[in-house]
C-alpha cells in the first residue's frame, strides 16, 4: 500500500512541472472584444488551440487594439509585444504592396473568393519575402468597401468633389484625391468618432466594418460600387515559433493556412449579410453600380486606379495580378 501511494505521490510531482510550463501566447487584434469577429475567429482559434495542445498552449486575446494599435500590429509581432497580431496590411504603408494588390476592384466579389485568393497567392509563394521578418498564420479580405455618407447619396465620381472621406488603403486615397475629394487617413477604430464629430462626410467600407464599428448608426447613403477588398492577416512571432517543442509547432501548423483562411471569410460574409440588412432595415438609400469595370461612369476611374498602382509596383505587380485574375475561376464567389 505504501509503496502505491509512493508511486501515485511521484506521478502527481512529476505532472506538475508539464502543468507549469504552459506557454501563454498573446494575440493582439484590432476588432472590438464581444465582435462576431473576436468571438467566432479569434476565441474560436484560440479555444481550438488550447484544446489540440492539451492546454499546453493558453491564448490571452487583447482585442479593439489595446495591446499594439490598428497601424502598429505588425510591428508589434516583429518585436514580441504581442505573439500573434491580426491586423490590415494597408494600415502598414508601403510594406506589403504585392500582398495589395488583391485590393484592386474586380479582383474579388466577396470574402471568401477574396481570402482563397489572397491566401492560394502566398501559399504559391508570390509574395512570401513581404512577411519574412514573421511568421503569417492565415490570410483574409473584408470582401468589397464601398461609399457611405452622411448627408447625400453619391451617384457618379463627380459628386465626391469636395467631400472629406475616409480612405480603406493610400490607393482608394489616391483615387478621392484624383476626383477632388479629401482623403483622410485613420484606422477603422477611430471612424465613428470622427464621422460623429464632422471630421468626415463619409466613408469607404465594406458591410462588415458597417457593422462591427456600427457606422450605419451615421451613414444613410450607401453607393454599391467596389472600390477595394481589404486584405488583412495574422502573423506569428518568429521567435516564439521556434521556442516550442516540435508537436506544439505542429499545433499551430495545423490552425495556419487555408482552413483558417475560409473560417475567418464565413465569419466575414455573414457580418457583410449583417451589415447590409441593418441598413435596409433602417430605411437607408442604396445605389448599386453592376458590372463596376465596365460602367460608363466608375468603369475609367476604377481601371485608372488599377493601371496606376500596379505601374507603381512594376512588373512582378503585374504577375501578381494576372494570377489573383486567374484564381477568380478556382475561388468561386
Amino acid at each position: 500500500m505504501k509503496s502505491t501511494l509512493t508511486g501515485a505521490l511521484a506521478a502527481v510531482l512529476l505532472a506538475t512541472p508539464a502543468l507549469a510550463e504552459a506557454t501563454t501566447l498573446r494575440i493582439a487584434h484590432v476588432w472590438p472584444g464581444g465582435s462576431l469577429i473576436d468571438r467566432e475567429l479569434f476565441q474560436a482559434w484560440a479555444e481550438s488551440v488550447e484544446e489540440a495542445s492539451d492546454g499546453r498552449l493558453q491564448v490571452q486575446i487583447f482585442p479593439g487594439a489595446t495591446l499594439t494599435g490598428a497601424d502598429s500590429a505588425y510591428q508589434g509581432v516583429v518585436n514580441g509585444i504581442a505573439d500573434i497580431g491580426a491586423t490590415a496590411q494597408g494600415y502598414n504603408a508601403g510594406r506589403f504592396p504585392l500582398t495589395q494588390v488583391v485590393e484592386l476592384p474586380g479582383v474579388s466579389a466577396s470574402s471568401r473568393q477574396g481570402s482563397c485568393i489572397l491566401q492560394s497567392l502566398y501559399d504559391q509563394g508570390h509574395f512570401e519575402e513581404e512577411y519574412s521578418d514573421t511568421r503569417p498564420l492565415f490570410m483574409f479580405t473584408t470582401g468589397p468597401g464601398y461609399l457611405h455618407t452622411k448627408e447625400r447619396l453619391i451617384e457618379t465620381p463627380a459628386d465626391l468633389e469636395g467631400l472629406r472621406l475616409r480612405r480603406p488603403t493610400p490607393v482608394v486615397g489616391d483615387m478621392f484625391t484624383r476626383l477632388g475629394a479629401q482623403a483622410v487617413g485613420m484606422p477603422a477604430p477611430e471612424v465613428f468618432t470622427s464621422m460623429q464629430r464632422g471630421v468626415v462626410d463619409g466613408l469607404s467600407f465594406n458591410w462588415e466594418g458597417m457593422k462591427t464599428f456600427r457606422l450605419n448608426e451615421l451613414a444613410s447613403y450607401h453607393t454599391e460600387v467596389p472600390l477595394y477588398d481589404l486584405s488583412l492577416f495574422a502573423t506569428m512571432n518568429q521567435r516564439t515559433y521556434d521556442s516550442l517543442p516540435d508537436d506544439l509547432q505542429q499545433v499551430i501548423d495545423d490552425h495556419s493556412g487555408m482552413e483558417w483562411s475560409l473560417r475567418a471569410a464565413e465569419v466575414y460574409d455573414e457580418l457583410i449579410r449583417q451589415g447590409r440588412q441593418d441598413a435596409e432595415e433602417a430605411g437607408h438609400e442604396f445605389l448599386v453600380i453592376e458590372d463596376a469595370l465596365d460602367h460608363t461612369d466608375w468603369g475609367p476611374v476604377l481601371q485608372e486606379t488599377i493601371d496606376r498602382y500596379l505601374e507603381e509596383i512594376g512588373e512582378e505587380g503585374r504577375t501578381v495580378y494576372e494570377a489573383a485574375t486567374a484564381l477568380q475561376a478556382e475561388c468561386p464567389d
